[in-house]
């Protein structure tokens, strides 16, 4: 499944440089679940929170209409220099993105309610709850959220694995599975992208 749809250089080069200062970026498979769902609701605002060195931005995009802004939001200069050096190898103009330095809970407040047709967390796995709340109010009616690393190893499905970034992945699959504004899907690619459309 992972090489279903191999990477070309741009996207190979940015995932090495990401795994090698240990951001592991979203799996091919995850990547090209991205590209499809911009493509799918021809998306022309995104935000990402966190940007992995430019892997899921250039994956984003490439589904995004020509003129469609991507809003990558990461708490690590470093991350967002790589994402933009991989952005550029990969031919994407300057202007289709916006970066904003920062965490995550800090920055989404300050963007505006409804404009958003897509957000992808990738980020703070302990912050997927808040995360959730925060792209609710940034979706217009018929946007998506997307969450990776849904299955996180396995350890969501283990009922003795406790730790704080297990819990929340749980917690965020309860909140969406229970929110009637969602329609939720769980699509196991990768290491889990679990995706919710929020209704007219």
């Amino acid at each position: 499944m992972e090489g279903f749809l191999p990477e070309d250089e741009p996207l190979s080069d940015a995932r090495r440089r990401g795994e090698e200062i240990g951001a592991t970026p979203i799996g091919p498979a995850g990547g090209a679940a991205l590209r499809f769902l911009t493509t799918l609701i021809g998306a022309r605002t995104v935000v990402e929170i966190g940007s992995g060195c430019g892997v899921s931005g250039i994956w984003l995009m490439r589904g995004m209409a020509k003129d469609a802004v991507l809003t990558s939001v990461d708490i690590d200069p470093e991350h967002q220099r790589l994402a933009k050096q991989a952005y550029a190898e990969a031919g994407l103009a300057s202007f289709r993105t916006r970066m904003i330095t920062g965490p995550a809970l800090e920055v989404l407040p300050r963007l505006t309610d409804g404009a958003y047709d897509m957000v992808f967390c990738d980020a703070q796995k302990h912050e997927y709850p808040e995360y959730l709340t925060g792209a609710l109010r940034l979706l217009r009616p018929g946007g998506v959220v997307a969450f990776d690393n849904a299955l996180w190893g396995g350890r969501v499905a283990d009922p003795d694995r406790r730790d704080p970034e297990t819990e929340a992945i749980r917690e965020v699959h309860r909140m969406i599975r229970e929110d009637d504004r969602l329609v939720p899907l769980l699509v196991p690619v990768g290491d889990g992208l679990l995706c919710a459309v929020k209704r007219d």
